[in-house]
């Protein structure tokens, strides 16, 4: 009883620790920060990854999320802001959100992109009130194993994603689940 006891209000101090951190510094970021931060993180992607380059040229749109922060002790959340470009546009701000529990501890960032494809999943965000990755849209995570056999001919999935820049503590990362809303026009 006493270990349950500790275990709970460890998890309960440690969810509100980082959702004060993560989140307060994760929604500072303004339109102007988030376009740059934006426009540096592809940038970087495609100088490191000539697959997300070619991506880039056939998909309707791309979501982009420079930096988001993942911290956890048993309970775990993740947070971010990005923008939606069509183009050379910005089509709208959202936010990445994700939790989790299990054998965690640590902290770290990353970045990742999403390649849609087609107008179905461009129009499936637009419409959502919110974007689970794992529902809707067909997501395909490009690894250097997908990424050996994905070419123009080969691209059939609704959406594309790269996680990048990866720093920190924690082994591992991913986005299923990830909720992504649009918060700002």
């Amino acid at each position: 009883m006493q270990l349950r006891t500790i275990l709970l209000a460890s998890a309960l101090a440690t969810a509100a620790i980082v959702s004060a951190s993560v989140f307060s510094y994760a929604s500072a970021a303004t339109t102007a920060d988030l376009n740059r931060d934006s426009d540096q993180a592809l940038r970087m992607l495609y100088r490191t990854n000539p697959v997300a380059d070619e991506l880039s040229r056939h998909a309707k749109a791309i979501l982009v999320f420079p930096n988001i922060v993942k911290a956890g002790l048993v309970f775990g959340g993740a947070y971010g802001e990005g923008e939606m470009k069509e183009g050379r546009n910005v089509d709208g701000y959202y936010n990445s959100v994700t939790g989790s529990w299990g054998f965690q501890a640590g902290a770290q960032s990353y970045g990742y992109v999403v390649f849609l494809m087609n107008d179905r999943a461009v129009r499936y965000i637009h419409k959502s009130k919110g974007w689970e990755i794992g529902v809707g849209p067909t997501v395909v995570v490009v690894d250097k194993g997908v990424a050996a056999n994905l070419s123009t001919s080969t691209m059939k999935n609704d959406a594309y994603a790269f996680i990048f820049d990866q720093q920190g503590l924690m082994g591992g990362v991913s986005i299923e689940g990830t909720k992504i809303s649009r918060i700002k026009n």
